[in-house]
């Protein structure tokens, strides 16, 4: 599943790539558009991240993730609830009771520069992978939202899930446990899903694994995971040297 993604380009860049401006001041580096958004974020810690959704299409702002549905009744229940939200499968969306009412009226896009996953090798040892799309620089997950008010304090919430569908070529040999990618837009069908015509067919049709051509992967250290140390910098996406035998290969 999707619970680690990268967004390594500034704010600029960001606004620039799609043509829209950053709209509030959530963001931990606002005032400085020359900043890189973050190298890396953990969907467990909730994090801000830019979004484009169908309630604004014509500026760039801030949810959290982690879905909250809008009749959440506490606190209590948001935050059980959000950390079972991360994601959202493609083929059981239109049914779960946390998804339904989103993905048919509220659809957003969340951008990225790569995605981390982490590749079984036995029962005790995973291999962590950064894979990117090498022609888009930053690409956009197909993603759902939802908004919540807290009952007890009147703070409203914006929230959103990733979309997930079934792996292609290459993501089956790297998320070789559950095989699963998340759902991944090519530019000229971002504003298709924001379209509030959609019917579920039209929906599911733009929810298709991007091709395997398209992307590339390479084996990163375990700094993503390493207790005491911020994996947030931009060494965590770098490939891990070649074993010794393998310098001509």
């Amino acid at each position: 599943m999707c619970y680690h993604t990268a967004v390594a380009a500034t704010y600029s860049q960001l606004e620039e790539r799609y043509q829209k401006p950053f709209q509030g001041d959530l963001f931990p580096s606002f005032n400085n558009k020359q900043d890189i958004v973050a190298h890396h974020v953990n969907a467990f810690t909730w994090p801000h991240l830019p979004v484009i959704s169908m309630e604004d299409k014509e500026h760039i702002n801030s949810y959290q993730w982690g879905l909250i549905p809008s009749w959440v009744n506490n606190q209590e229940q948001a935050n059980l609830l959000r950390n079972q939200t991360f994601n959202a499968k493609m083929e059981t969306v239109f049914e779960k009771p946390s998804f339904k009412h989103s993905i048919a009226y509220q659809r957003c896009l969340i951008p990225a520069t790569g995605f981390f996953e982490w590749q079984t090798k036995s029962a005790q040892s995973k291999q962590p992978h950064y894979i990117y799309l090498p022609n888009y620089a930053i690409f956009s997950f197909a993603a759902i939202y939802a908004i919540w008010l807290n009952p007890i304090n009147n703070k409203t919430y914006r929230t959103f899930s990733i979309l997930t569908t079934k792996a292609n070529s290459l993501m089956e040999n790297i998320h070789n446990s559950k095989q699963r990618m998340p759902c991944i837009l090519k530019p000229e069908y971002e504003m298709n899903w924001l379209d509030e015509n959609l019917v579920q067919a039209e929906i599911e049709s733009l929810l298709v694994p991007i091709e395997a051509k398209e992307m590339e992967a390479y084996p990163i250290s375990h700094l993503i995971t390493q207790k005491g140390k911020s994996s947030n910098v931009p060494e965590v996406i770098r490939p891990i040297p070649k074993p010794f035998g393998d310098l001509f290969s």
